[in-house]
């Protein structure tokens, strides 16, 4: 009996391997890596439909909430302000795809932001969208990040999360 098991394990073993492989390349298959996001540029290029992305409409260029006035607040007054004109030109770059709505470099494009540590302003489930901002030299996505809420404010992260910085479309 022991010599019918012996069999039986090591399949289950091999079923096991290959199913944890194919997950593995699943869950990359929209990692942003570079190799990926030129494949899938080049399907569209060859005339084959890109996927969808989870992408939002795209946000007003203005960011924070518009006053009275007419002049830009700042959606939450905590956190500290950068002037669109002094980001890097890749961030630049990314803010103009937003507004235009794409296409975007990196297949997580647009994906939903969670603020699972709550650095900005709480709001529901789905009202910020991350976008990557390109990193010169770097063979991945990098950690240069714009997050975009609902009503139009925009974030930059130069430090994957770690802090942000409501940027300020006046100046």
């Amino acid at each position: 009996m022991t010599s019918r098991k012996n069999p039986l394990v090591v399949v289950a073993v091999l079923i096991l391997v290959v199913l944890a492989g194919v997950g593995y390349l699943l869950a990359n298959r929209g990692s942003g890596h570079p190799k990926a996001a030129a494949s899938s540029s080049a399907a569209t290029r060859a005339g084959s439909p890109a996927p969808k992305s989870s992408a939002p409409k795209p946000s007003p260029p203005a960011g924070g909430a518009p006053s009275a006035a007419g002049t830009w607040v700042p959606a939450d007054p905590a956190l500290a302000d950068v002037c669109r004109t002094k980001l890097p030109s890749q961030a630049q770059d990314t803010l103009g795809l937003i507004a235009k709505g794409g296409p975007y470099p990196y297949n997580r494009d647009g994906i939903v932001f969670e603020n699972r540590e709550s650095r900005l302003p709480k709001k529901a489930d789905g009202y910020y969208h991350e976008f990557t901002v390109v990193t010169p030299g770097s063979g991945d996505r990098g950690t240069r990040r714009v997050v975009t809420g609902t009503s139009g404010e925009q974030y930059w992260s130069a430090d994957h999360y770690a802090t942000f910085q409501e940027i300020d479309p006046r100046c």
